[in-house]
């Protein structure tokens, strides 16, 4: 029995590969310092435990509609209506098992082989991946860090053909950590509206956005660009969720309709107890999503100090998220402990097999040369991760 061509087409994600390699190390008794998932350190909120502990009593452990129940659609709604002001009915939204299923229910029930999805590098590694297994054709359209990883509207403009269908677009950025300015969104709409591109707004790190730097739904920049916008959020990143599987697509009646028939034949359902954790979640106690985020900004200070003083690396300072996206490439033709490293993925191999720090390799986002480091991890892990990092470098030639 062999794998279909199909299976054999889809790249693994190369974020979990990493994540794997590590806990391979460790198994072995080896310290890690563990720079690969994006995944917060942090426990679940004891009061969205709660919810999940009381739903569990109160047998609420059954089926439920394949796009979530009316008490979760309507926390979501009141979410977006408090935080966005974007009045969305509970069928503008089908509720997924995470962000990533969300994504892939919203690429099936809009697009037809052929079409072209325009996608900005760097890029979540499952986007592309994601886009071709509905026969669709990512676009990749390479940025750079003089622009902050941005890009320009021109550049979207030259990438446009008339198989152009959707645009996706994710502030702030996973692996980068930059954010679109509302003035450059604006902007951004005008072209989608223009070339009457779908906009596939991913938004799951809104919360997290640090200093000066402003967040603006896309679908708010008014009703010609909501009725073209599919918005994705969830609950992994900011309430520290991860685990529960709970992301959801805000955006279009008949569309949201065609996800959720999509996944009744997917998945039956989200996990009931996770629906109601995130109702906790989205209408309770927000202090803990503050207080998780004003720790990772003094990660972030702190890794963006210490990058800066280690010879040979690049950095661009992140406007949110919880990433670093390091420039290694001054790197590349060295020979560590016998290895020579020629690329991003090679560096980052010989990172973690020789200093035991893991990071992933720049080109699983489409950026080669650079090497993306999450520090949703401790402080002390990042201090001694760095040392290490740095104590390795030097001993190239």
């Amino acid at each position: 029995m062999q794998p279909s061509s199909f299976a054999q087409r889809i790249a693994p994600s190369a974020t979990m590969a990493a994540g794997a390699k590590a806990r391979e190390l460790k198994s072995a008794g080896i310290e890690v310092f563990d720079f690969s998932l994006g995944e917060p350190d942090f426990t679940t909120p004891a009061h969205i435990c709660d919810a999940a502990t009381k739903a569990m009593a109160d047998g609420q452990t059954h089926y439920t509609p394949a796009s979530g129940t009316a008490e979760v659609k309507k926390a979501i709604a009141d979410y977006h209506r408090q935080w966005h002001q974007l009045d969305y009915k509970p069928e503008n939204i089908c509720v997924s098992s995470g962000a990533k299923h969300t994504i892939y229910s919203a690429l099936c029930a809009t697009l037809e082989p052929g079409d072209e999805v325009l996608i900005p590098a760097p890029f979540w590694v499952s986007y592309a991946e994601l886009v071709k297994m509905t026969g669709a054709v990512p676009v990749i359209i390479e940025t750079t860090a003089a622009a902050r990883f941005k890009a320009s509207v021109d550049q979207l403009r030259a990438a446009c053909t008339p198989k152009s269908k959707m645009l996706m677009l994710n502030s702030p950025s996973n692996p980068t950590g930059m954010a679109y300015a509302p003035a450059e969104l604006e902007s951004i709409a005008e072209l989608a509206n223009e070339k009457d591109l779908i906009v596939l707004s991913d938004e799951i790190y809104e919360r997290l956005l640090y200093g000066d730097a402003e967040f603006k739904a896309f679908a708010s920049l008014g009703p010609d660009v909501l009725e073209r916008t599919l918005t994705v959020n969830g609950v992994s990143k900011t309430y520290a969720m991860t685990g529960w599987r709970i992301g959801w697509t805000a955006g279009p009646a008949a569309v949201i309709k065609a996800m959720g028939t999509i996944q009744s034949q997917q998945t039956s359902n989200p996990c009931s107890i996770s629906q109601c954790a995130a109702i906790a979640a989205l209408s309770g106690d927000q202090a803990p999503v503050e207080a998780m985020k004003k720790e990772f900004a003094k990660r972030r200070d702190f890794v963006c100090k210490r990058l800066g003083e280690i010879e040979g690396l690049g950095i661009v300072e992140p406007d949110g998220a919880f990433y670093a996206f390091i420039d290694v490439s001054a790197h590349f033709g060295k020979t560590f402990g016998g290895s020579t490293v020629k690329d991003s993925s090679s560096f980052c191999l010989a990172a973690l097999e020789q200093a035991h720090v893991n990071l992933v390799q720049g080109d699983a986002f489409g950026a080669e040369g650079f090497a993306r480091l999450s520090f949703a991890t401790s402080m002390e892990i990042i201090a001694k991760g760095l040392d290490a990092l740095e104590a390795w470098l030097k001993t190239g030639s």
